[in-house]
C-alpha cells in the first residue's frame, strides 16, 4: 500500500483508533471518508477535520453496508483502499451461556461477517483499480489468547486466516491485502483501556504504523514492534509463555 495519493475509506473510523489513523492518512495526502453509525458524530468530526468525506455505516447491518457502499462509490468513484476498522471487544465468562452467547453472537457479527459483507460490497470495484488494497483488522490477539475475551479472540484469529487466503486468491488481481495487526492500544475498546498501562498510546501507536505504511509499502502485515512478543511466540517456541505472561498483566488487554 503507498502512502499517499489513495482514496480510502474507512468504516468504524469516529473514534480510537479509526479516527487517528483517518487523520494521519489524510494529512499524507490522501482523500479519507470516514464511516460510522452516528450521523452526529460523522458531522461533527467533518466541521472538525475540513476535507474529511463521511458516509454512515452500520457494519452489523447488509443492508446498511450496501447503501454506504453505493454512496462512497457514487461520491468517490477513484476508491483504491478500504480498512475495516469497525470492532467490538467484550469481556465473557463460558462457564454458562446466559452469560455469554449474545455477548459472543454480536462479537462474531461485527468483527467476521462485517469485514465480510465489506469485501463484497467493494471487492468488484477494487478489482477494477490499477492499485487497490484491503486492510484488515486482526489483533495480537489472533496469535495468544486472553482468557476473558473468548470470542474477540477467535474472530481475530478467522480475520487473520481470511487475510491469508485472500492474498492468495487476489493474486492475479490488482487488489493487496494487508493485515494490520495492533497490540493492545489506549482506546475505549474495554472500560479501563484508556488508561491501562499495559497498552500501547494511541499517538504512538498510529505514528508507528503510518511509519511501517511509508517504509515497507510492499509488507503484507503492518507490525509494530510492540506487538511481536504476541505475533511471533509460536515461532519463537515460548508461546506458553506468552500466553502465561498476557493474561497474568492485563485483563484489559487488547
Amino acid at each position: 500500500m503507498r502512502i499517499s495519493g489513495n482514496t480510502i475509506f474507512i468504516p468504524g473510523s469516529t473514534s480510537g483508533i479509526g479516527l487517528a489513523l483517518a487523520l494521519a492518512l489524510q494529512a499524507k495526502g490522501n482523500t479519507v471518508i470516514v464511516g460510522g453509525r452516528r450521523t452526529e458524530q460523522l458531522d461533527k468530526i467533518t466541521a472538525e477535520h475540513p476535507g474529511l468525506g463521511a458516509v454512515r455505516i452500520d457494519t452489523t447491518d447488509p443492508v446498511s453496508i450496501e447503501r454506504a457502499a453505493e454512496q462512497v462509490l457514487a461520491d468517490y468513484p477513484d476508491l483504491n483502499v478500504v480498512i475495516m476498522m469497525a470492532g467490538i471487544m467484550k469481556i465473557e465468562d463460558w462457564h454458562r451461556p446466559a452469560t455469554f452467547l449474545e455477548s459472543a453472537e454480536a462479537v462474531i457479527a461485527t468483527n467476521v461477517l462485517g469485514p465480510i459483507r465489506l469485501i463484497a460490497a467493494f471487492i468488484e470495484h477494487l478489482q477494477r483499480q490499477a492499485d487497490s488494497t484491503i486492510v484488515t483488522v486482526s489483533s495480537g490477539l489472533a496469535f495468544a489468547p486472553l482468557k476473558v475475551t473468548p470470542s474477540y479472540n477467535a474472530a481475530k484469529a478467522a480475520i487473520h486466516m481470511l487475510s491469508e487466503t485472500l492474498r492468495l486468491q487476489l493474486a492475479d488481481t490488482s487488489v493487496k491485502v494487508v493485515e494490520l495487526v495492533p497490540p493492545a492500544v489506549r482506546t475505549g475498546l474495554l472500560p479501563g483501556q484508556e488508561d491501562s498501562e499495559f497498552a500501547m498510546p494511541l499517538g504512538e501507536f498510529v505514528d508507528e504504523v503510518v511509519e511501517l505504511i511509508e517504509t515497507e509499502p510492499d509488507a503484507h502485515e503492518i507490525l509494530v514492534e510492540r506487538v511481536k512478543f504476541l505475533r511471533y511466540g509460536e515461532a519463537r517456541g515460548d508461546y506458553d509463555k506468552v500466553v502465561a505472561t498476557l493474561n497474568a498483566a492485563d485483563p484489559h488487554g487488547k
